[in-house]
């Protein structure tokens, strides 16, 4: 389906893109920590709503 360039390319922009988005975020930590203090709660009610909706989903199937 792809060849060994392709994969070979996709493999290194995979590798390189992870290195510069975590070189990033430690750069902006503690800009991170300062605004973004509560945005945990909001993705613990955000996973949760969304499992509340698939249990009720499967629930009543």
């Amino acid at each position: 389906m792809f060849t060994n360039g392709q994969l070979i390319f996709a493999i290194l922009f995979v590798i390189a893109f992870a290195s510069a988005l975590a070189y990033t975020y430690r750069k902006d930590l503690k800009l991170h920590k300062k605004y973004y203090k509560g945005s945990v709660w909001v993705l613990i009610a955000f996973i949760s709503f969304i499992l509340f909706i698939a249990v009720i989903k499967f629930a009543f199937m």
